[in-house]
């Protein structure tokens, strides 16, 4: 099972990425059939010039588009009309590109006629077999069976995750109760179908392939004897939050103990992975700087123009160890902004400016960070810095919310790409949940994933306030 950092990639994602990859590479062997004519002619241009190397180039491009255009999200590609509209959509984004990379790269282009007789056969490809897997069971399989033993909210929560990610492919069956009195009442459609006791007959009779224990705020008995006979039987038997956990790439703090979090798996970071990471950092930061220098002079005339000095924005922050440090970033709010104290940032905000939308909008107002990570005061990939006046509030109010400082603070971080702008308490609680997953399964895979989704949110300008 493929994950990225703790949290699983499903098949079905998996398997469409893979199959589009062999439609791009078959539309293009296609193609070079078609300019040749003569087998020995193909053999001898694929052999030859690096054209396996161009294959994986354009096969590369043409993945990366399809996900920065939604392709494998199930919540926005679920009509046929949508799903046509945005591969066409992703497919004018990789000519664009294509045609960029072969003029600076000529080295990378795999032929005029190629791409000519390429391009249609490669997006037809695309389309028939999209349309031919879309919900087909026979492909796909049919999902996979799941019982959840517990009714508390714990147990309701991840049902509702559940049902709201059909790319999982998994379809609970229902609830067990430890009361018998409570059979047939419904909780989130499917409802409690047997008591606790009974799991071994439902497992039989329902077909089940995984059971997911979610008793532990209901302090109830665990049927020890019965889960172990089911375990050696094949059924797969696993932690309510562990599941949610891998399903949601965020742990839940309302239902969470201490003891879960001395006692699970991950939280280690040695000190290669350090030393990889601050170098990552200062190597990224300052070749980033230098290409980036263009666009912040623009920035900050426009900045100057419509507001006056000062350009940049000057504010304490909590960092690693909880130690506190300036953060720089572009000024985007009046100057009166704060006269009557900080408070949270909200949409429509009437203190920022107009050059201010556009550069929270596509994150612009971030670059002078980039010197707080060469200084060391930040990573590029982190929790985001908050100010000591929220930290507090946020101490106070929120269980381990300190935990987050055992990490160099972030430009961008796990919670920036998977939730929305936090500005309030209990937006900064789910902030957390995220932020403590990170530091849990914190690796270099996983920051190179929140960097290449990091773009994707810039793009599109998503969750700015």
């Amino acid at each position: 099972m493929l994950s990225i950092g703790g949290q699983k990639v499903p098949t079905r994602i998996l398997f469409l990425m893979g199959t589009d990859a062999l439609s791009v590479v078959i539309g293009l062997l296609i193609a070079t059939t078609i300019r040749f004519h003569e087998s020995h002619l193909v053999w001898s241009y694929l052999r030859t010039g690096g054209s396996i190397w161009k294959f994986l180039i354009i096969t590369f491009v043409c993945l990366a588009s399809f996900h920065y255009n939604d392709l494998y999200d199930p919540q926005v590609v679920r009509r046929t009309s949508e799903f046509v509209l945005r591969l066409l959509q992703a497919y004018g984004f990789v000519c664009v590109l294509l045609a960029i990379l072969f003029y600076f790269v000529p080295w990378a282009s795999v032929g005029r006629g190629i791409v000519i007789l390429g391009t249609p056969s490669t997006l037809l490809l695309l389309i028939v077999w999209r349309l031919a897997v879309h919900d087909n069971q026979f492909v796909f399989g049919a999902p996979e069976r799941v019982l959840v033993v517990g009714t508390g909210p714990a147990a309701v929560s991840l049902v509702r995750e559940i049902i709201a990610r059909p790319e999982l492919d998994c379809r609970v069956i229902g609830f067990l109760d430890e009361s018998r009195e409570n059979v047939g009442k419904s909780l989130v459609n499917p409802g409690i179908i047997a008591a606790v006791e009974d799991i071994e007959q439902v497992v039989a009779e329902r077909g089940i392939q995984r059971v997911i224990l979610s008793l532990s705020e209901r302090r109830g008995k665990t049927p020890i004897r019965q889960l172990l006979r089911l375990k050696f039987d094949g059924v797969q038997i696993e932690d309510a939050h562990s599941f949610q956990e891998r399903i949601t790439g965020r742990i839940p703090l309302e239902y969470l103990s201490p003891s879960w979090l001395i006692l699970s798996d991950g939280f280690r970071k040695s000190a290669l992975l350090r030393a990889l990471k601050r170098v990552i950092d200062i190597v990224v930061s300052l070749v980033a700087l230098v290409l980036t220098l263009p666009i912040m002079c623009v920035v900050a005339v426009a900045i100057a123009l419509e507001s006056g000095m000062p350009i940049l924005f000057r504010q304490e922050r909590v960092g690693l160890g909880g130690r506190s440090f300036e953060i720089l970033k572009f000024r985007s709010m009046r100057q009166d902004a704060e006269v009557q104290g900080p408070s949270w940032a909200a949409a429509n905000d009437h203190r920022v400016t107009r050059i201010g939308w556009f550069l929270r909008t596509y994150r612009l107002d971030e670059l002078p960070q980039l010197w707080n990570v060469l200084k060391g005061e930040m990573s590029l990939i982190g929790p985001r810095p908050e100010r000591p006046h929220f930290c507090k509030l946020l101490e106070e109010s929120t269980p381990f919310y300190s935990l987050r400082h055992s990490v160099r603070p972030g430009i961008t971080g796990w919670a920036q790409i998977k939730y929305q702008y936090g500005a309030s308490v209990e937006e900064s609680k789910t902030k957390l949940e995220y932020d403590i997953f990170y530091i849990k399964h914190l690796s270099l895979p996983l920051d190179f994933a929140i960097f290449f989704e990091t773009v994707k949110v810039m793009i599109y300008g998503r969750g700015a306030k």
